[in-house]
């Protein structure tokens, strides 16, 4: 193994470590396993039943609880471990090692911990509902877990290009867009989206809710498990207005594997050449 390799995997392991070691990863891992075991146990209450739900249903319901919870945490954890204090950073970057080698170490390390911390919960629930209903629907079910191991990359991505500008400076300021770029993407995103599509002419927004779904990394990660799990029958207007644009699942399903591959490695590129060009 090269030097750059070896190098590599010991920055992963030892951010792995401190990951799992730190409170804030194992409080993620606990409130997120009680919100899954709640999602699953509690989705027919709005439809006057009760009892867990089936993995189908199962995914469907962790979905929005996926996409909202994932990446902010992904974004605030990423940002507490990348942008330590100035001594810190003097020390690991002195080293003879390449920085970007150093960056995507450690970000490899805190995916691998993190993602850890997601199975918990998915495997939490996922007992739960096969204990109580079966192993129909564990497909879209294991989707769901993979769009969730793909946001934690994104975002994860973004806390990287987000704290390379800022090595060993207060993180309050990081922290502070990293909330910003949560807000934008999760929540501000999609409503600005609808409300112009609301004001123009149909065929303008169906454009444009298109060009939504593949310019965001939440849309298109929440549409793709989507069409994986129920198809058309659980789209929103924007999801479905892709699918009409894309003639099919196939041609969706690929679409929107470039979109997410785009935002990992476009996010990743732009860190490294970020902190190869900061000031240490």
């Amino acid at each position: 193994m090269s030097t750059d390799g070896a190098a590599f995997l010991l920055f992963a392991r030892q951010e792995r470590i401190l990951a799992v070691r730190s409170r804030w990863t194992q409080t993620f891992a606990g409130v997120f396993a009680t919100l899954a075991i709640a999602v699953a146990g509690s989705g027919y209450v709005l439809t006057g039943g009760y009892g867990v739900q089936d993995f189908g249903r199962s995914a469907v319901s962790l979905v929005q609880l996926v996409l909202l919870v994932v990446p902010l945490t992904s974004l605030l954890l990423g940002v507490v471990a990348l942008a330590p204090d100035r001594g810190s950073v003097e020390i690991v970057f002195s080293l003879p090692v390449g920085r970007a080698t150093i960056l995507l170490g450690k970000l490899f390390g805190l995916w691998q911990a993190l993602v850890a911390a997601q199975a918990l919960g998915f495997g939490a629930a996922g007992l739960l509902v096969f204990w109580q209903t079966g192993e129909e629907g564990l497909a879209g079910f294991l989707l769901v877990f993979l769009g969730s191991m793909a946001l934690t990359a994104v975002f994860l991505g973004l806390a990287a290009l987000l704290a390379a500008g800022y090595p060993g400076r207060k993180r309050t300021r990081t922290l502070a867009l990293a909330l910003l770029t949560w807000f934008a993407l999760v929540v501000v995103f999609d409503v600005a989206l609808l409300g112009i599509a609301s004001y123009v002419r149909s065929g303008v927004a169906s454009r444009a809710l298109i060009l939504g779904v593949l310019l965001n990394p939440v849309d298109a990660v929440r549409t793709g498990t989507l069409l994986g799990i129920e198809g058309a029958a659980a789209f929103g207007t924007a999801s479905l207005a892709f699918l009409r644009f894309t003639h099919g699942g196939l041609a969706a399903a690929l679409l929107l594997g470039a979109s997410v591959v785009l935002w990992i490695v476009g996010p990743l590129l732009a860190a490294v050449a970020r902190l190869r060009r900061a000031d240490l």
